[in-house]
């Protein structure tokens, strides 16, 4: 079993994406943020690998997907966390048991320095997979999802994914790297 978390500051779309990787509506989506206080966990089966590409898992690989809070407030930079000390460290313990990682970064806000900081410690303290997306691509100009692809590139040091979850432009290609890492598990 490979255990997925989905991370990022608050109403990036970490639901929206669990639900359209469950392909139903498992977590509570809204356009506010906090609306997922805690962790949820799901199973996800086997993953749904494009056509165009040779399953690497052979179909026999189950999922669990960890949906989690917010972690950082957008529009608060500095001091923007929006949980507790006590619930912020439960759901940091619950991410690093993880085995892949899918940081999620909102085009609408770019990204968070809590998120940067937290990105960094779970890459190079405890060496997790990361896939990096960025979320609603659908809402900003082209030239906004490449500046961020470069902030991105910069910062973290890696690509990211554009991603849309209205158009679902973007998902094969998360679906494929979800694949990929899930070989080295």
């Amino acid at each position: 079993m490979i255990k997925v978390a989905i991370i990022g500051a608050e109403n990036a779309g970490k639901s929206t994406l669990m639900n359209a990787l469950i392909g139903g509506k498992i977590s509570e989506v809204e356009n506010l943020p906090g609306t997922t206080k805690g962790t949820i966990r799901r199973r996800f089966g086997k993953l749904k690998i494009p056509k165009s590409m040779k399953n690497p898992l052979g179909g026999a690989d189950e999922f669990v997907l960890i949906d989690t809070a917010g972690l950082f407030d957008p529009q608060r930079e500095l001091r923007g966390k929006v949980l507790s000390e006590e619930r912020f460290r439960e759901i940091i313990n619950e991410i690093v048991s993880s085995d892949i990682i899918i940081h999620m970064v909102d085009a609408t806000v770019g990204l968070h320095r809590g998120m940067e900081k937290l990105h960094h410690m779970l890459k190079f303290r405890y060496e997790k997979p990361i896939i990096v997306v960025i979320n609603k691509i659908d809402l900003v100009p082209p030239e906004r999802v490449e500046e961020i692809k470069e902030i991105i590139k910069k910062r973290l040091e890696q690509d990211a994914i554009p991603l849309s979850l209205v158009t679902y432009e973007g998902f094969n290609d998360l679906l494929e790297r979800l694949a990929y890492y899930a070989q080295y598990v």
